[in-house]
């Protein structure tokens, strides 16, 4: 809360770096994008059960996408079902749809991996016993260099594609486009 961050407002979360330098460099050399944004800290000290309760605040974010997915799967459907005198509305509507479906579908399974500092590797450390727990989170100054890497040589798509493209047809056919 001190730190301003605890809001909807998305200026809050820029990170000069990870917003806004990464993302154009990597549009430029690279061809996709990529990027962070400032994360919202946690005090550790307010969570009655760390480690169970730390699982529940890093899945909290990927739930957030999937159930904006289902919000622009709605958009979707209300532009489909428009009148044909409201064409440029409906395909505004159904175009926005597409793209919210698509973009918080992508990221949340993005970020659910359980490589740290994604939240599915606050999960996974959460879960796992002790040991392999410490012996995962020891991999976090370098969790940025590895997805960057698996994105790089593709095997992220090897291994997202299947559970994207079943999501992708779940929200789609709650849109009505299937």
């Amino acid at each position: 809360m001190m730190l301003g961050r605890l809001s909807l407002n998305p200026v809050k979360h820029i990170d000069p770096v990870g917003t806004v330098l990464v993302p154009v460099l990597m549009l430029v050399l690279g061809g996709f994008l990529f990027g962070w944004a400032k994360p919202v800290p946690i005090t550790y000290e307010n969570l009655r059960h760390p480690k169970r309760d730390m699982a529940l605040v890093a899945a909290a974010g990927p739930l957030a996408n999937l159930l904006m997915g289902v919000f622009w799967s709605l958009i979707m459907r209300l532009g489909l079902s428009m009148e044909p005198s409201t064409s440029q509305v409906a395909a505004f509507l159904v175009y926005s749809g597409i793209a919210g479906i698509n973009i918080n579908i992508i990221l949340a399974i993005v970020n659910l991996l359980p490589i740290p500092p994604l939240d599915g590797g606050r999960v996974a450390t959460s879960i796992l016993p002790g040991p392999l727990a410490w012996k995962l989170s020891r991999i976090e100054p370098y969790g940025v260099f590895i997805v960057l890497a698996l994105f790089f040589t593709h095997v992220l798509d090897f291994v997202l594609s299947p559970v994207v493209s079943l999501l992708l047809d779940v929200y789609y056919g709650v849109g009505g486009i299937y």
